[in-house]
């Protein structure tokens, strides 16, 4: 395959979900078949640049993926199998873009705040945006405060975004937002949170930065805040 076809298979791959050869896809006859992992690493082998592979397949690939969950035509667990494809390729892909000097669009630090166990909205957001071209470091689900000013302290990240998917636990977002102006740092990091039953109203009351809906929101915002 040329680098065009290979590129193309990629993406594909990604609008399937398919993460390898084991993985069934949303349309009958690809199993056993290569996946995303597998082509990516094909594509390494045949000399296709590390960034190449990002932006002119997994990326595209997700813009794709948006597009149909936004227009109803994927679900939730669609594009959770396609951004954990983009996501174990991004295993592959992030030390060869290191090596190329590629700086990454951002620097993001995600948690599910404390009292939360929730982490699935979180992961997938995660996941979108590590494809999309950012670092991303998860600090988990159920995260003191405390831990978070820490590693925001630390890890200097451009965006921090907090979820929560209880009304119980959505005011320690902000417990965080006051206590990262309390040791000055919320000048030096823009916060985005997200939630079911959060609202941009509720974001704004807090002291937020900005309000994602969803992950594919979530990517939009980033850009636009980094």
């Amino acid at each position: 395959m040329g680098k065009e076809e290979l590129l193309a298979k990629i993406e594909e791959n990604v609008l399937q979900g398919r993460r390898d050869s084991e993985d069934e896809g949303l349309d009958e006859g690809l199993e056993g078949t290569p996946g995303v992992v597998e082509l990516v690493q094909q594509s390494l082998e045949e000399g296709i640049e590390a960034k190449e592979i990002l932006l002119g397949a997994l990326s595209s690939g997700m813009d794709k993926v948006g597009e149909k969950y936004e227009s109803g035509e994927y679900f939730l667990p669609d594009m959770l199998t396609a951004a954990e494809a983009v996501g174990a390729a991004m295993d592959i892909l992030e030390p060869r873009l290191l090596d190329a000097g590629m700086e990454s669009k951002g620097k993001v630090l995600l948690a599910t705040v404390k009292g939360d166990l929730h982490d699935i909205g979180k992961n997938i957001v995660g996941l979108m945006l590590r494809g999309a071209g950012y670092e991303v470091l998860d600090l988990g689900a159920d995260v003191d405060g405390n831990k978070i000013l820490e590693k925001v302290r630390d890890a200097a990240p451009d965006i921090l975004g907090l979820s929560a998917l209880l009304t119980t636990t959505m005011l320690e977002m902000k417990e965080v937002i006051d206590a990262l102006e309390s040791e000055g740092l919320r000048g030096d990091v823009k916060v985005m949170v997200g939630g079911a039953p959060l609202t941009p109203q509720f974001a704004e009351k807090i002291g937020a930065d900005a309000y994602g809906k969803d992950a594919i929101a979530a990517v939009r915002l980033a850009d636009s805040l980094a």
